[in-house]
């Protein structure tokens, strides 16, 4: 009896583990069927490189972002899924959502944007967003028309659903972050985040949230209809419902509705319906990059900030072994930049304009659509997918022109050569009118001087042969002035900055520029005495008194007036300092 009393414990005692397993087991699976319902494309345990993990407390699965606009009475809510993003070796978390106060005024410099459009509104700052930097400078092609700046924050891309996109072959990729529609259809725009991580699974073929550029990256079955200027995903039919279309403008000036207007409109998209899909006609074993050289292009400031150094910024990573895909082809602008265009890639450009009136279909294994731009002129190291930077196009660039000189003159070297200083002059607008007084100045200091007029139908390699030769370039604000890039590092640029309230655009356009490409940098901003505008208005007058205030009247009004409105007498005196310390600049 003791012993069936024992067993009948026993067997209780299992009975009830047994039902505790149960329930265990249970409640993990019920768990497990919730998540992957509630968030079927949540994968997977990420493992953030040491870069990125001092931020990865602050990154919550989702962000919702509040803003008001005083200008309309509105308050918009952004809901912002922030998903992983597979990197490659140089990949980086960059910041989140909650930082970008911080950049905001430096984005209103930069970017050309801007919340509201009120004209009574604005300081200096606030003004930059409403410039497009089309004429930093000089003459422009032609058939190019005067910029008209006025500017919104509407999205040059038009998005019917998200999707993903498989990861590329061979490298790493990154995950971009699913855009959200405003009031509107606007894309809201957040910082990409990025992080390595080790799954394979798809994300979205398009990327909005950069402030200049909406690019799309793609790996698989590419196709590129060019009569429709589209390309075309083919997905796995299980993955049906994953499909999406945008539509891009593949030139890094969004938001700037005259300049994007000469741009034209690549759609993207994803099926999974394979005989629907164009038939290739050309098949590629190489990544396509797909570029507009329309835009602002034919100002050499606008051919290099909004085309070349984004072009390498973005094609570098494959040594040469990429197909280049143009729209708003110039044939004197391809003949121009011939030998940057062959060092960058081995394959002869397709014209998309040409290929689409042939009819013709190319099939890619992993295409990008628009170019990978940050600042003016600037390559930014944080934010290159390859680590790239300023001094690294720089190089680049005077190995493809196979410019000489990696160092400028210094005293006292043994050579006995004097250094050259290169006056940039101008033909029609911002003269210097006693430049005759400055190269004397400059010759009594102890450069050789010499002076060259800035032509845009200059040959790019003679220039850059000129301007190498040379250890300090100076100019008034302008085009020109982007010919620095091809002084040797260590040298130095002297920008001349007009009457105006223009020290902000001169720094941005030209002085952290120069900086980023290890020049030395001076800016000289002139009196009102230097100014012809002095002849022409009252003493005074609002633009000697309050320049910066007629900044809300438009950067048309500004770039008339105040740039294309003066020519310029330096007072030789007050100009001497500068002419003196760019020449000691040599001794160190």
């Amino acid at each position: 009896m003791k012993g069936s009393s024992g067993r009948l414990h026993a067997l209780r005692f299992e009975s009830q583990r047994f039902r505790l397993l149960t329930i265990v087991v249970g409640c993990f699976l019920i768990s497990l069927t919730f998540l992957l319902s509630s968030r079927p494309d949540a994968t997977v345990f990420s493992t953030l490189s040491p870069r990125a993990s001092l931020e990865e407390a602050r990154m919550p699965a989702i962000k919702t972002l509040h803003r008001s606009s005083s200008s309309t009475g509105l308050t918009r809510d952004f809901h912002v899924d922030i998903l992983p993003r597979q990197g490659d070796t140089h990949a980086h978390l960059q910041q989140s959502v909650d930082q970008t106060a911080e950049k905001t005024e430096w984005v209103k410099d930069t970017v050309i944007m801007q919340e509201s459009t009120d004209a009574g509104e604005g300081s200096e700052e606030a003004e930059a967003a409403e410039r497009v930097t089309a004429d930093s400078g000089d003459e422009a092609a032609p058939a190019v028309a005067d910029e008209d700046n006025a500017v919104q924050t509407t999205a040059a891309v038009e998005t019917t659903s998200t999707t993903a996109r498989p990861d590329q072959p061979v490298e790493e990729k990154k995950q971009q972050l699913p855009m959200k529609l405003q009031d509107g259809g606007e894309p809201a725009r957040t910082p990409e985040q990025t992080v390595t991580t080790h799954s394979v699974d798809r994300h979205p073929l398009c990327d909005f949230s950069d402030f200049r550029t909406d690019i799309c990256d793609f790996a698989g079955d590419v196709r590129m209809a060019a009569n429709s200027s589209e390309y075309v995903l083919v997905v796995d039919p299980a993955e049906s419902g994953q499909t999406a279309s945008h539509k891009v403008r593949p030139y890094p000036r969004k938001g700037d509705k005259t300049c994007m207007g000469r741009v034209t409109e690549i759609t993207v998209r994803a099926t999974a319906d394979a005989a629907s899909a164009p038939r290739c006609t050309r098949t590629h074993d190489v990544p396509s990059v797909t570029f507009s050289i329309g835009g602002y292009t034919g100002n050499i400031f606008h051919d290099f900030s909004d085309v070349i150094v984004p072009l390498y910024n973005t094609v570098q990573r494959y040594r040469g072994g990429v197909q280049l895909v143009m729209a708003n082809v110039a044939s004197w602008w391809l003949v121009k930049y011939d030998k940057l265009l062959r060092e960058l890639s081995r394959h002869a450009p397709i014209d998309l304009a040409k290929a689409g009136a042939a009819g013709e279909v190319h099939c890619f294994p992993h295409a990008v659509v628009s170019l990978r731009a940050h600042r003016e002129l600037i390559i930014e190291r944080e934010r290159s997918l390859d680590g790239l930077a300023t001094p690294d196009f720089t190089r680049f660039l005077r190995g493809a022109l196979s410019l000489p000189r990696d160092a400028p003159t210094r005293l006292g070297d043994g050579t006995g050569r004097r250094p050259r200083l290169l006056i940039i002059s101008r033909r029609r607008t911002r003269l210097i009118l006693n430049l005759d007084a400055v190269v004397r100045e400059a010759e009594e200091v102890g450069f050789e001087a010499v002076v060259n007029e800035s032509d845009v139908a200059n040959d790019i390699e003679q220039v850059g042969k000129l301007i190498n030769s040379c250890d300090t370039l100076l100019g008034v604000h302008g085009a020109g002035l982007t010919n620095m890039m091809f002084l040797p590092p260590g040298a130095t640029m002297v920008q001349v900055v007009p009457w105006g309230g223009l020290q902000w655009i001169a720094r941005m356009d030209y002085g952290e520029p120069a900086e980023a490409m290890g020049l030395k940098y001076i800016q000289y901003e002139i009196a009102v005495a230097e100014s012809s505008l002095k002849d022409k208005y009252p003493a005074g007058d609002e633009i000697f008194t309050n320049p910066t205030g007629l900044h809300k009247r438009g950067f048309m009004f500004m770039k008339q007036t105040l740039m294309d409105g003066q020519d310029i007498t330096i007072d030789v005196n007050r100009f001497r300092p500068v002419l003196q310390q760019a020449f000691d600049n040599l001794a160190k």
